[in-house]
């Protein structure tokens, strides 16, 4: 009986991945392989596909307007994911607390995060105006915060920082209350103080956390577009062209399909880099042993 009813079983089993198995495969594993196959060819969206080879692979690789690209992309992210890393572990340690009002708290911080980045960073940027935005009226002086290339950068940063702050801490919450009480108990009796049991405790038991937080805030981060086109379309003088501008400029600015797919692949190759590298960190460091 029981070999007959581990194939229905299996049978049950692949019916039931089927659906997701579907939408892995179409909307991600299939466009993929279309972006591979479009960096060998030159189109324009209009005309037919002509086959080039390797040149939009060297085109790309030598464009030092790519390189900068992807030079600006390092450094948002170094500004965004551990700032907002840092903040939300913050905010999630004082969620944690339970104290009067922290379900509306909750819902405040996690406001900007449900929203549309569209429509969030249209906001910001009647904040920011120069002439009758809400701060230069405060202030009763105009100031060209997204026109100057010193400021650009750091403002759509903090601007993405506001946005993700209340995802992130949402998870490090989920993380905080996961870790037993008995054990902070056990710890203020031994004599550790609070600095003591954050490091030997609480951050190691929020290793599998911080790992997902990172993982998905550098993917993410690395391919903000929105809210860089509506803050300040890639300007000014490049400041703020990340690479999913970038690859936006260069589909439907320069009609260069071609080119685009092949910075499309080295951002997603980039990314798998990253995502490698970051588990083969955490994966001996995940534990719950306290030792």
């Amino acid at each position: 009986m029981a070999s007959r009813s581990q194939p229905r079983s299996s049978v049950l089993a692949y019916g039931l991945l089927a659906p997701s198995l579907f939408g892995v495969i179409t909307f991600l594993l299939l466009p993929i392989l279309v972006v591979i196959w479009l960096s060998l060819y030159r189109w324009d969206l209009l005309g037919p596909l002509r086959f080039v080879g390797l040149a939009n692979w060297r085109s790309v690789l030598t464009d030092s307007d790519f390189g900068h690209s992807l030079f600006v992309t390092a450094i948002f992210v170094a500004i965004v994911v551990p700032t907002q890393t840092v903040l939300g572990l913050v905010v999630a340690s004082m969620l944690a607390r339970l104290l009067p009002g922290t379900g509306f708290f909750r819902t405040v911080f996690v406001l900007p995060w449900i929203c549309a980045p569209l429509a969030i960073a249209v906001l910001w940027r009647w904040i920011l105006a120069p002439t009758d935005g809400a701060i230069a009226t405060m202030l009763g002086h105009s100031i060209e915060w997204l026109s100057d290339p010193t400021f650009a950068l750091p403002l759509v940063s903090a601007v993405v920082v506001w946005m993700n702050v209340g995802y992130n801490s949402l998870s490090f919450l989920a993380g905080l209350l996961a870790i037993p009480n008995d054990i902070h108990a056990a710890a203020r009796t031994d004599g550790a103080n609070a600095w003591q049991r954050f490091w030997r405790i609480t951050l190691p038991m929020l290793r599998p956390t911080m790992f997902f937080v990172l993982v998905t805030g550098i993917v993410s981060t690395a391919q903000v577009f929105d809210t860089v086109y509506a803050l300040t379309d890639g300007g000014p003088g490049g400041s703020t062209d990340l690479v999913a501008h970038r690859i936006y400029a260069e589909a439907f600015g320069s009609a260069a399909i071609g080119r685009a797919s092949v910075m499309a692949v080295v951002l997603f190759v980039i990314l798998i880099g990253v995502t490698v590298v970051q588990h083969l960190y955490f994966r001996r460091r995940i534990t719950y042993d306290l030792v």
